[in-house]
């Protein structure tokens, strides 16, 4: 890939900021709105707006420091993209649902909502860093600008919102910043030979042998990659959005500018200190721990 293939200064830093997770100005709406089921990921079941056992009086979690090991793995997975503390301070205004607990129930219909509209943003300020997309920035800067309107509209509107709609809307711009991006790596024959593997979208490669596949500027939207192997695999220029990567193995990979990778993908999977990633997505503390065990 071109040293030119992104130009991240031209994204104001605090609206890239504002768009990570800051638990300490959130009501623990994501152990408290959200429901898990037992499974390998919850140690136990919890239904929607019925706030978590480990969940205290100041909205911490009393087993932060051990949820891997008393199986909450996917609490640690789990990321809100900042939209806790903007539905925590913002839209209600620092009104918390355990002092108020008349706005609990709308207070957790409206996270989830917030959640996605938050995580559009996500995407639409990295697809105005991709070079090739150049071309529709202004139209991803309209749909930035409607997404962050629509954050900022009171509780009662937000569930008005037709969330699916606006998503399919935002998807489709994505789609063609994406298409941009890799249909220019893929005129240059010489940095993308004739063995780089191809897969669709969605592709159910659950368990796949990927070690060391060439999967440059692959489309890998929605793509199953549950405990796929893809050590030292190159990924970058991939699309992964909405990619599956619980216990997909990325040691050694290389995804420093793979396209609208998140940070609970990053969580889900399994690496090590070889594992390259994007600038703005960080090394998960738990990757240390696998560190010594077999690959």
């Amino acid at each position: 890939m071109s040293e030119n293939y992104k130009y991240p200064e031209s994204i104001p830093h605090n609206r890239r900021s504002s768009l990570q997770a800051d638990c300490e100005s959130c009501f623990g709406l994501c152990c408290a709105a959200l429901p898990f089921a037992a499974s390998a990921d919850f140690a136990m079941d919890k239904d929607a707006g019925q706030p978590c056992q480990n969940l205290q009086g100041d909205f911490r979690c009393g087993v932060h420091n051990s949820l891997r090991e008393l199986g909450f793995r996917g609490c640690t997975v789990y990321d809100c993209f900042g939209a806790g503390q903007k539905v925590s301070r913002v839209t209600f205004g620092g009104k918390d649902w355990l002092h108020a607990p008349g706005s609990a129930q709308q207070m957790f219909e409206v996270f989830p909502i917030m959640r996605q509209l938050h995580e559009l943003l996500w995407y639409l300020l990295e697809a105005l860093t991709f070079q090739p997309a150049r071309p529709i920035h202004g139209e991803l800067r309209l749909a930035l600008n409607e997404t962050e309107r629509l954050t900022q509209l009171d509780s009662d509107l937000i569930l008005k919102l037709e969330i699916a709609a606006h998503r399919a809307e935002v998807n489709a711009l994505l789609l063609r910043a994406s298409e941009l991006v890799r249909t220019e790596a893929l005129r240059k024959p010489k940095a993308l030979p004739g063995n780089r593997k191809t897969h669709g979208r969605g592709a159910d490669l659950i368990g796949a042998k990927l070690r060391g596949a060439d999967l440059r500027c692959a489309n890998l939207r929605g793509a199953y990659l549950i405990a796929a192997d893809l050590r030292g695999a190159n990924l970058r220029g991939a699309d992964l959005i909405g990619a599956d990567f619980r216990d997909a193995n990325l040691r050694g990979a290389d995804l420093t500018d793979s396209i609208f990778l998140t940070q609970a993908q990053i969580n889900a999977a399994k690496g090590d200190a070889g594992t390259k990633l994007p600038p703005l997505l960080s090394r998960p503390t738990h990757w240390s721990s696998l560190v010594n065990k077999s690959c």
